[in-house]
């Protein structure tokens, strides 16, 4: 895919994303349903968030090869960063420490990759 091409469907879908998100949150919060619907409108920000990792997996499959390693290299670091990181956090949570919510384990993975394609980008130059 061309590096523009994906910057204006990385951007358009983060764009819905935030936008649906805002607006599932608000509604969830003025409305009164209950049950299932309440299910459905808090995963709706998931179909424009499953358009942000599909244009990421194009972008990466059009890679060359250089570049499949730079990433093969980033998702390594920031699958295992984030292993250590909420197992250990988990551990302390045995000891008293406060629960943490699932949602930040996306944004350490997602600084844990960009850590380490820069890492693994700079070891390539």
């Amino acid at each position: 895919m061309h590096r523009g091409r994906f910057i204006v469907e990385f951007s358009a879908s983060m764009a819905a994303y935030m936008v649906v998100l805002v607006g599932s949150v608000w509604f969830l919060n003025i409305s009164e349903i209950e049950g299932g619907w309440k299910t459905v409108v808090a995963l709706t920000p998931m179909l424009p968030g499953a358009a942000v990792a599909l244009s990421v997996m194009r972008q990466v499959r059009s890679s060359d090869e250089l570049q499949h390693r730079i990433q093969l290299e980033a998702l390594s670091l920031a699958f295992a960063g984030t292993a250590l990181v909420t197992f250990s956090y988990g551990f302390l949570e045995n000891v008293g420490y406060p629960k943490l919510s699932m949602f930040f384990v996306w944004p350490l993975m997602a600084v844990l990759w960009m850590v380490g394609g820069l890492i693994s980008a700079r070891r390539f130059r």
